[in-house]
């Protein structure tokens, strides 16, 4: 045995001698994929099966995943490159890089050359960042490859970057996460997936998974308790993540009830909220493009939570308060609001609603209610009161500094000395058992911009309203009023008057109008359903000569709106036949009119309707005799030439008790209608008589067209 052993040591050691043993084993090759730090993901799994399908299809090359910072979009992008990407055969190699701002191409190329293992002399000679690319893109288009680039905040150039192309022959992705729908397009992507914030069970799930049984089980009261904790955070996962940890160990009913309070009235006290979830939600604002729109922003804030308003509202807002006064003209000022509307929504700041609506997250609106007053140091200029029995006197000490104020209190009894408002710039009214106003309410207020008092009761203006000489929005609508006092003739600032939906209002004081002299905006809408026949005023106050009589003929009320150097919207009535006669003899009106009706025109039986190019809602009702409706060609308009037309912004057309008219073939001039309402036209046989010559032919309606 020793023999056999001596031998066998023999041998080895000539193998050695012989040999060259410096390495033994080869490292295993790097993962084409690199696994991410991930928590297990709650409410998730609904938008990562939509990433995957985009994946999938061969003819998405770029798909973006957006959405408003914290709602997951990190999260998600890493779940898909740990389940999927690293589970996949499909894909040699998938470079994750955390792009942020500002953008840094040399560094992005770093963090790709790396994974990519181009080795140093070769990158060393590469000093410049084109040459850079070339040597990455020579890399990677022999490879079916994916690019996950994270916190994208503007366009990053993939050809700068030396990526190619992807697309449909070399099958390769290209995978981004942003705050903004607007990044999306700039990068050209194919898909863009809003990344959603949980639903209320998904929120409650993980708010409770961050607070930890031990603490959800020291109290029975305590589940039901961090479900309405959860509630506060609607939905958002950094604000239930933040919440919930801050939540751990509190194990007392007093403790939850404290700081579910606090995140209703002060959510940037509480713990996580004002120095951490503030700060990364501010980053949108701050990436805003200029101070208009970051200023229109602020202003939906000091709307109470899940508030809702029509976007034309709120650019009426906006135009008032004087944020859009770059714009000569009240199109180009109204185009503009639409788009700054769209780009606050790109940048998932604000949300669409039903009845073309726009809303914020209440989150949004916390921090931007943190931007706006505590950030600036100043936690009053900003103040929305909730409905309360009784406004304690602290309440009343503040606003005295507020600069913009929302009240939906009703108990303003107290107030029989309201205090000085030095600093208010709006004031918005949201009440609708307020019948009264203090007396003296207004008496010092020397900044006021915005009176919106829509949403109130009251059957008369507080006195001293006249006093208000800084004053540019007033809005009236719903209120009880009967007419419009002399009062209001000193208010020559006036830029916007809202006056909709007020079957009370009866008359005007004559040269009240025609004394707001800055006047752009004018909308007047009694409600049509009102049976004004039935309410008409006694006989001895309609002979005040001092008096516009809405009810009767709006004609003095035309003329003194004619007579405004700035007007240029005009929502109003044609009431009565010398309305209608002051209507055809003035461009100035028909250029204006925007919203109208047509009504009483006793004895007319043709009604010829004037160029009026702005037009976007027409009502023609109850004229007994009207039999045929034409439109004025005076002005070179051709059937075949749509733009041409003299109604091509008219969308809305409303024919209602018109016993006698017997077609509407004159809608084929009006190319952009979307909505028509017939009703209580008992001779009305057909809507477009086959029996004209028309060009009908070379008229397209809009396939959303309702009829």
């Amino acid at each position: 045995m020793g023999k056999i052993s001596r031998k066998k040591l023999d041998a080895v050691t000539e193998l050695r001698r012989k040999g060259c043993f410096s390495d033994v084993a080869e490292r295993l090759p790097r993962s084409a994929v690199d696994e991410r730090p991930m928590e297990k993901t709650v409410g998730l799994d609904r938008m990562y099966l939509k990433v995957l399908r985009c994946i999938q299809d061969e003819q998405l090359g770029i798909i973006g995943l957006y959405g408003m910072g914290g709602a997951g979009k990190t999260t998600l992008m890493t779940k898909v490159n740990n389940e999927f990407f690293k589970t996949s055969m499909d894909f040699e190699v998938a470079v994750w890089v955390v792009v942020s701002r500002p953008a840094n191409l040399g560094k992005v190329q770093e963090v790709i050359r790396n994974k990519l293992k181009i080795p140093d002399d070769t990158w060393r000679n590469r000093s410049e960042e084109d040459e850079k690319a070339v040597e990455i893109f020579n890399v990677l288009k022999g490879k079916r490859f994916v690019i996950l680039l994270d916190d994208v905040w503007e366009r990053l150039d993939l050809q700068k970057v030396g990526i190619p192309c992807p697309n449909s022959q070399n099958k390769s992705k290209v995978l981004l996460t942003t705050r903004s729908l607007d990044v999306c397009r700039h990068m050209e992507a194919q898909e863009s997936i809003k990344v959603e914030c949980l639903t209320q069970a998904e929120a409650i799930t993980l708010f409770k998974k961050k607070v930890g049984e031990t603490t959800l089980n020291s109290h029975p009261h305590i589940p039901i308790l961090a479900e309405k904790a959860a509630e506060e955070c609607k939905g958002l996962p950094l604000a239930l993540v933040t919440t919930g940890r801050a939540m751990t160990g509190k194990n007392t009913p007093q403790e939850w009830e404290r700081a579910i309070q606090m995140l209703k009235t002060y959510p940037s006290k509480f713990s996580g909220m004002g120095d951490h979830v503030f700060p990364i939600l501010k980053f949108n604002y701050d990436n805003l493009p200029n101070d208009t729109i970051k200023a229109c922003f602020l202003y939906l804030a000091m709307f109470p939570e899940d508030y809702k308003i029509r976007r034309l509202n709120l650019i009426i807002l906006w135009l008032g308060e004087g944020l859009l006064d770059e714009f000569t003209s009240i199109d180009e000022a109204f185009n503009q609001g639409h788009g700054i509307i769209e780009h606050l929504k790109a940048a998932c700041l604000f949300e669409s609603d039903k009845y073309d609506q726009v809303k914020m997250h209440d989150v949004i609106r916390d921090m931007a209610l943190w931007l706006a007053t505590e950030h600036r140091g100043n936690k009053s200029r900003v103040l929305v009161e909730e409905e309360v029995d009784y406004v304690e006197p602290h309440q009343i000490l503040r606003w005295k500094e507020a600069q913009q104020m929302f009240l939906s209190t009703s108990s303003l009894k107290e107030l029989t000395a309201p205090p000085p408002f030095p600093n208010l710039s709006t004031l918005i009214f949201s009440n609708q058992v307020l019948a009264t106003l203090p007396s003296g309410l207004f008496h010092f207020m020397p900044l006021i911009k915005v009176l919106d008092l829509s949403r109130t009761k009251i059957t008369e203006l507080p006195v001293g309203i006249g006093g208000l000489i800084t004053l540019q929005y007033l809005n009236l609508s719903g209120t009880k009023l009967r007419e419009l006092p002399a009062e209001l003739k000193t208010l020559k600032r006036i830029r916007c008057l809202v006056l909709a939906e007020m079957p009370w209002l009866r008359r005007i004081c004559k040269e009240v109008i025609s004394n707001l002299s800055m006047m752009r905006y004018f909308t007047i809408k009694p409600n049509y359903l009102f049976d004004e026949k039935a309410y008409h005023l006694p006989k001895e106050e309609e002979e005040d000569h001092k008096m516009i009589y809405l009810w009767e003929d709006s004609e003095a009320l035309l003329e003194e709106l004619e007579g405004l150097k700035h007007i240029e919207w005009i929502c109003s009535p044609i009431s009565g036949v010398l309305s209608l006669k002051k209507l055809l003899s003035s461009q100035k009106l028909q250029n204006a009119l925007r919203y109208t009706g047509f009504r009483y025109l006793e004895d007319v039986t043709l009604l010829r309707l004037p160029r009026m190019k702005h037009l976007q809602f027409l009502r023609i009702f109850r004229c007994r005799e009207l039999q045929d409706i034409k439109v004025d060609d005076k002005h070179g308009f051709a059937a075949d030439y749509i733009p041409n037309s003299s109604f091509y912004s008219l969308q809305n057309v409303r024919v209602h008790h018109l016993p006698k008219l017997l077609n509407l073939t004159w809608l084929v001039y009006i190319p952009c209608l979307e909505d028509l309402e017939a009703m209580d036209c008992e001779s009305l046989k057909e809507v477009i008589s086959e029996t004209r010559n028309l060009v009908s032919d070379n008229l397209a309606y809009s396939p959303d067209s309702k009829f």
